[in-house]
């Protein structure tokens, strides 16, 4: 029962995390009281639930906890007259869901934030994860999260910024849109340990859905819930019983998840029907190509191909670019890839596609020395083990 209790508290701390904060944040009007609170509350839930079981209403139990935590706290502050007024209602009898939390996300994404701290604030109070999560998520360092979150936390108090109404999604969406993309990515690589943190996955499909749902009309917030549910759909497939890496070509595709491909599948048909190509689009249109073959030698490389070519324009960056080179190795050759392969690049995934476009050419001892840099620059174990056979495969050819 504990380990069950337990991992029931980790669940609700990253599903209700930011909507729990945001329920104390409208009612008490402090973030720091709020986030404190909340905090005692899970702390307390983690304590109780193993001994008394997990609630039928784990939030309810959470919000009234941590509802009585805030008013303990303001008491020892001595300023329960400043805010006793606004703590009579009972946030629990009707909570808001949804709206709450996506005003919480609204609130991180505010204007008159930096980039930097719009990006550390998403994942730390729509996500629930910790600073050394979020260090981890974008290449930063943890002390560096942890002050850049503190400066925000300060903005917002002494610019007085309050929970935006759901109906300003469409002005911050592009801010949106990319901090839960970059939840999604630690889901998919993440930087340390095992190959892949299902729980931020799911937690970026979800966070994907609510934004998409309120911002109807909007063909980019579609397209990212399709390209993330088509990516979660290949997980059964992407991880071997041992939590190693199986790549994309040997996939046993029976073991995809069918009714995430058909709904990742519906929302890019959507999307193209709006004619509003946009990058989080046009990479859900690359991933329903891939869900579409039966098998690695039935993808339709010349259709990602161009799919690529008009994605490269919107997201100039190296691994865009040097995802092109792949599928332009499946429609031309190898030789025509590495032809356009910046000789000078040195991350990875470049080296790892140069090492496949050697191997491919019969250049087996420079495709091994590749893969081992490569294997080098690895954020996780499991990847760097495929690419070390990859490497002892290229090395007994």
């Amino acid at each position: 029962m504990t380990d069950d209790a337990l991992a029931a508290v980790r669940r609700a701390f990253r599903s209700e995390h930011g909507r729990t904060v945001a329920i104390l944040l409208r009612i008490l009007g402090d973030l720091d009281v709020a986030e404190d609170a909340v905090q005692d509350a899970f702390e307390a839930a983690a304590s109780a639930w193993p001994t008394q079981g997990v609630p039928p209403n784990p939030q309810a139990w959470i919000v009234q906890t941590a509802r009585r935590r805030a008013i303990d706290r303001i008491r020892r502050a001595q300023t329960e007259r400043r805010f006793a007024p606004q703590l009579a209602p009972d946030p629990v009898a009707q909570p808001e869901g949804g709206d709450d939390e996506l005003r919480m996300i609204l609130l991180c994404a505010h204007p008159a934030l930096s980039p930097e701290s719009q990006v550390a604030l998403t994942p730390r109070y729509a996500g629930g994860l910790t600073a050394a999560e979020i260090a981890r998520a974008f290449g930063s360092p943890e002390q560096a999260v942890a002050q850049r979150l503190s400066r925000a936390k300060r903005k917002i108090r002494e610019a007085r910024i309050g929970l935006p109404e759901p109906d300003r999604v469409r002005d911050r969406l592009g801010v949106v849109l990319a901090v839960i993309y970059a939840i999604a990515n630690e889901g998919y690589v993440a930087t340390a340990g095992p190959l892949s943190r299902f729980d931020l996955s799911q937690e970026a499909v979800r966070l994907a859905r609510l934004v998409a749902g309120h911002a109807r009309g909007e063909p980019e917030a579609k397209g990212l819930l399709a390209l993330l549910l088509l990516l979660q759909a290949r997980r059964p497939a992407r991880i071997a019983g041992d939590g190693g890496l199986v790549p994309l070509p040997e996939q046993d595709r029976a073991r995809w998840d069918p009714g995430m491909i058909a709904e990742g599948q519906a929302l890019v048909r959507a999307c193209l029907a709006t004619n509003r190509p946009g990058p989080y689009q046009l990479q859900a249109a690359i991933q329903a190509v891939h869900s579409d073959a039966g098998r690695d030698e039935d993808t339709d490389w010349g259709q990602i191909l161009a799919l690529y070519d008009m994605l490269v324009p919107l997201v100039p960056t190296d691994a865009v670019r040097t995802a092109r080179i792949v599928a332009l190795s499946h429609v031309a050759g190898p030789d025509a890839a590495l032809a356009q392969l910046d000789a000078e690049a040195d991350d990875r995934y470049a080296l790892a596609v140069r090492a496949d476009l050697l191997e491919r050419l019969g250049r087996p001892a420079e495709a091994r020395a590749l893969f081992l840099r490569a294997a080098e620059a690895a954020p996780n174990d499991a990847e760097r083990a495929h690419l070390r056979r990859r490497a002892e495969i290229a090395g007994s050819g």
